[in-house]
């Protein structure tokens, strides 16, 4: 299934503005900023949150008012053949909203931040050419902050002073996790695949580099090594990177919830997704792997779920210790997702409750006034 969605033409369009459910003159003024399809001047609305807060319904809601199309900013549903564990739309919601970059890898490819950004835009553009309205909508803050004002060069190589991507302190718990659960070996392997120069001149135990090396590569897809070699202008290779540029416009909301309701949504989220087929769902990748010989990519692996499933399914553990550490994982991943949206000074909170409609209500009115 592809990732691009185009709306039929029949039928008319709702106001751009409709998810904000103001007077006339205030839908207008929200708007009339919308429609233009230059790449600096794109406008959207965001919606982002923890995992489990309930932002994928109320998104939905608010596409169909506004007439809008959803890109989604979510680092794992742009994976096929992952939709249990990464709680993928499913048909019936994709065919009531057009949804943009799901589905769009098979999961042994690796796919960057930088390449989420070019995607993202074209997909913004193509939507805002139609005449319709770009919500953002989903949980990846490294993704939405990247898109909004560009990734940021700021840390410099020690040996030369080339700029290389601030860390990633996510991304590297993923990989140091790699690390102890397959070995260092393994990461230094997978180093020497994607950037053999800078494989060739790190040791195979030097934790430290393999983890900054790979981080590096996740998240701008280029090699470290290619960073750190001199441009004309003395400094390292970063223009092939996602520069740094005036922030787009954009109208940030998040939903929340008080912790201990978020706990108690990841454990039946959880839930539910085992009794829907995750465990088959695993089994299929391993199947995959074997018959094609292509292992899941490392940013795929990373999808909270898969890593304890497939421990289950290798005899490691039972199938209750792998469901409470999944539940464990996403808490925690809940509080670093957190960690990062309150770094969006701009954005606005919007406590939840268990009434999509309301919530999609009281979310259109905080856009509604960041229009004035």
């Amino acid at each position: 299934m592809s990732g691009e969605q185009t709306p039929g033409t029949s039928g008319a369009r709702a106001p751009a503005d409709a998810a904000l459910r103001g007077a006339p003159s205030q839908q207008r003024e929200a708007g009339s900023s919308l429609h233009s399809t230059r790449a600096d001047a794109l406008d959207v609305f965001v919606l982002t949150g923890p995992t489990a807060c309930g932002k994928s319904e109320v998104g939905l809601l608010l596409a169909e008012r506004a007439g809008a199309e959803i890109v989604s900013v979510d680092s794992m549903k742009v994976y096929r053949r992952m939709d249990i564990g990464t709680a993928k739309p499913g048909p019936e919601d994709r065919a009531r909203v057009p949804h943009h970059l799901i589905d769009i890898r098979e999961p042994w490819e690796t796919y960057t931040v930088g390449d989420w950004v070019t995607d993202a835009e074209r997909a913004s553009r193509g939507i805002v050419s139609r005449g319709r309205v770009v919500i953002m909508e989903g949980g990846t803050p490294l993704y939405l902050k990247a898109f909004l004002h560009g990734l940021f060069f700021l840390e410099t190589d020690v040996r030369d002073g080339s700029p290389l991507p601030k860390p990633d302190e996510e991304l590297r718990e993923r990989l140091r996790e790699e690390a102890r659960r397959s070995g260092l070996a393994s990461l230094h392997a997978r180093l020497a695949k994607v950037d053999p120069e800078a494989a060739a001149r790190i040791h195979p135990n030097d934790e430290r580099r393999i983890v900054r090396a790979l981080e590096v590569y996740e998240q701008t897809g280029i090699p470290i090594s290619e960073h750190q070699k001199p441009s004309q202008t003395g400094r390292g290779s970063a223009s092939a990177c996602v520069k740094a540029r005036p922030p787009r416009r954009a109208r940030l909301v998040a939903l929340n919830r008080p912790r201990e309701v978020l706990r108690e949504r990841i454990a039946r989220r959880v839930d539910q997704m085992i009794e829907a087929g995750f465990v088959d769902e695993v089994k299929g990748l391993v199947k995959l792997e074997r018959e094609t010989g292509r292992p899941v990519s490392r940013p795929a692996s990373g999808a909270l779920g898969y890593g304890e499933l497939r421990e289950y399914l290798q005899g490691l553990t039972t199938l209750a210790e792998a469901r409470d550490r999944i539940v464990r994982e996403t808490a925690r991943f809940v509080r670093k997702q957190l960690t990062w949206l309150r770094s969006f000074g701009d954005l606005v909170w919007v406590e939840a409750s268990d009434d999509p409609g309301r919530d999609a209500d009281r979310v259109g009115a905080a856009w509604r006034g960041m229009a004035k």
